[in-house]
């Protein structure tokens, strides 16, 4: 929550007694001695036989309490200010005085349409690009006769030898093929050679034992590709069975951007969309890649989704295990209304405004946001394009123009109305402190069939002579916290 939404609040509270603790007893002085500043006056305000009757006095710096006569107040060294009855009392808005806005530097901006692009932005760590994975494994059975200087995690280069093996079964066969070969029989030949590569020779140990015309007794293992060498196998004098693996390399030449994201923020997220990453290494530098999985399984603790960034590495920097501060570039979509985030009074309950109109007075509009992105809040409803809205310094509309009572009226609004109960009958099948299951009818009104549910219960004195078993009469509404009961009679005891 930042300063101004902490301000918004105060305002919806209390709205800052007279522009805090250290102006207060400036402004309380100033409307004590010229109120016309700050409240609304007929134009023969001097007049005495004209003067507005006060509703009652305060200290501004104790505004809860009420006189009904001036004086000084009890709390501290000052006269007690009159309350007058203001706009705010009959049309949910306030008046604060054009000078008082613009020396406290109120900010005001305009509801706008424009497009939103929300970044999100994640803390992600690098792994190994699965898809680079090479396995090296025995075609046949052999004998290890050296194993190089090789330890796993060694960063290796392709064609990299890592073992000598003796592969008695590929001696015999080269040197048949090689006797073939003088032959000039065609059929044995290509038939000899197939052997080769059946038994798992490779077309340049072939080609090294025709340019030769030796067989070769030891075979050297070679890395298929560069990488990072996770697993070998082989030590020496060891020996080794066909499907045996001798080593596991994984390619570097890409790496894995693993992040977790919200739930609620992964809406605009899709495979293709931009990323762009930093490292702490390189601060300056940015790597941009391409999301190229939405991984099927949340994170249950976290209700996050796990997004897959594959981000090229020909220079070799991003290492397994590195961390990277984020920013996912959602697609833009379609033009919406937008303010400015700081605009928005999160009550917790609801969402709220204060819209300004042309002749100094302010309302707080109630109003259901969408995507957050930028500085900027989607409006889905509850305001126009152009309304004037304040986006900071909302904390002048002090105890003189106070907005609680406004917000009080709208907290009330909000509570069930007596006439959208819902009337039913039935049995208590459980009942508790704080909810009642009931075996009900139909209800009409809602054109709910019979059915068994719990409802919550409000006032536990609702309950207090109903057992299990008793057939009730009761009434309820559809509220934020789900099905509440308002009132409930026994109208039979349980057998």
């Amino acid at each position: 929550m930042n300063k101004n939404q902490i301000f918004v609040i105060v305002v919806a509270a209390m709205i800052l007694t007279g522009l805090g603790v250290s102006s207060g007893y400036w402004f309380a002085a100033r409307v004590h001695s010229h109120s016309s500043s700050t409240v609304e006056t007929t134009p023969n305000s001097a007049s005495p036989k004209s003067e507005r009757k006060a509703l009652y006095w305060y200290d501004p710096m104790v505004p809860a309490q009420h006189f009904d006569k001036p004086g000084k107040s009890p709390f501290m060294d000052m006269q007690l200010v009159p309350k007058y009855a203001s706009q705010a009392d009959v049309d949910d808005s306030v008046h604060i005085a054009p000078q008082l806005t613009q020396n406290t530097g109120v900010k005001f901006a305009t509801v706008e349409t424009g497009r939103l692009d929300p970044v999100v932005e994640a803390v992600g760590s690098v792994g190994f690009n699965e898809r680079l994975v090479s396995i090296v494994q025995a075609r046949t059975a052999g004998i290890v006769e050296r194993v190089y200087a090789r330890a796993p995690n060694d960063v290796i280069p392709a064609n990299e030898p890592l073992a000598d093996v003796r592969v008695p079964e590929w001696y015999g066969a080269q040197a048949e093929y090689l006797a073939l070969r003088k032959s000039g029989d065609v059929q044995l030949i290509a038939a000899a050679r197939t052997r080769l590569q059946q038994l798992g020779m490779n077309e340049a140990q072939i080609v090294h034992a025709e340019k030769t015309g030796q067989p070769q007794a030891v075979i050297t293992i070679s890395s298929p590709q560069a990488g990072v060498l996770q697993e070998i196998g082989v030590r020496q004098g060891m020996t080794i069975m066909p499907g045996q693996t001798l080593a596991r390399i994984n390619g570097i030449d890409s790496v894995w951007l693993e992040a977790e994201v919200p739930e609620a923020q992964t809406a605009g997220l899709a495979i293709g969309t931009k990323v762009s990453a930093k490292f702490s290494a390189w601060p300056t530098r940015e790597f941009k890649g391409r999301i190229t999985a939405l991984l099927p399984e949340l994170n249950r603790e976290a209700r996050a989704i796990r997004v897959r960034v594959e981000l090229p590495n020909p220079e070799g920097k991003l290492r397994p295990g590195m961390y990277a501060r984020v920013r996912m570039n959602e697609r833009a979509g379609r033009k919406v209304l937008l303010v400015p985030t700081e605009a928005v009074i999160a009550t917790g309950k609801r969402n709220l405004v204060i819209v300004a109109d042309d002749s100094n007075h302010f309302r707080p509009a109630e109003v259901k946001t969408g995507h957050e992105g930028g500085g900027k809040t989607e409006i889905l409803e509850g305001l126009q394009e152009d309304e004037k809205i304040v986006v900071s310094g909302q904390f002048l509309i002090d105890s003189e123009a106070s907005l609680t009572g406004v917000l009080a009226r709208m907290e009330d609004s909000a509570k069930p109305n007596p006439t959208s109960l819902h009337e039913a009958q039935g049995k208590v099948e459980a009942i508790s402190t704080d909810e009642v299951t009931i075996s009900h009818g139909p209800v009409p009104s809602l054109g709910w069939p019979a059915m068994t549910m719990p409802f919550k219960i409000v006032d536990p004195k609702l309950a207090q002579d109903i057992k299990v078993g008793d057939r009730v009469q009761f009434a309820f509404h559809e509220g934020d916290a789900g099905v509440v009961i308002d009132r409930m009679e026994k109208t039979g005891a349980a057998p």
